[in-house]
């Protein structure tokens, strides 16, 4: 005859019950990490110019000095392309700003033809950056899913205001893609 284990099954049925509840019960008293905050040192990772090889620590280029950290979900999107970089391009206050820098979650190649295309003479200064791998977007909690849009994570649109090193404003679209907080005539004072 075969002997029936309930208990064993019944204590088995029960530890997944249990650490189920003692996980929701860690979770709930859980917040999540803010976005990045006034004071944050950017993260000292490495950005890609013009093509693989060629990487740069935002971390090191404004760790003395001032400029601005301009994230946008992709390049050649239509809001990137058509206001929100030009913006800062054009802007008669970029000379002011230090030095500028525009991020995207895109390669590095794709970067180096987009710049070509907002400034062909590179006359504005801005430099554009690739973060492929979401180092430095996932260092300041920028990232959201971007599936349904750009076919998977991307960075937030924003804009930082960095002094030696530190984000003096953080200016971050609340709604990850829109322009109400981040562009260039509300950042550039």
């Amino acid at each position: 005859m075969f002997a029936l284990r309930r208990p064993a099954v019944a204590a088995s049925s029960a530890r997944p019950a249990a650490a189920a509840a003692a996980a929701t019960a860690r979770g709930f008293h859980r917040s999540p990490r803010p976005l990045v905050q006034v004071g944050d040192a950017l993260p000292d990772v490495q950005l890609m110019e013009g093509s693989p090889g060629n990487r740069v620590s935002l971390a090191e280029e404004l760790g003395r000095g001032r400029g601005v950290v301009v994230g946008v979900p992709a390049a050649y999107s239509p809001s990137c392309s058509e206001s929100h970089v030009p913006g800062y391009i054009n802007s008669p206050k970029l000379k002011d700003a230090g030095r500028v820098f525009v991020v995207s979650v895109n390669d590095p190649f794709v970067m180096k033809a987009w710049a070509k295309v907002l400034d062909p003479s590179g006359s504005s200064g801005i430099r554009f950056l690739a973060d492929p791998a979401l180092a430095f977007t996932d260092g300041l909690d920028l990232a959201f899913d971007g599936s349904g849009i750009f076919g998977g994570r991307r960075g937030k649109r924003y804009a930082l205001v960095v002094e030696d090193g530190k984000v003096k404003e953080a200016h971050v679209e609340p709604d990850n893609t829109g322009m109400s907080v981040s562009t260039a005539d509300k950042v550039l004072k």
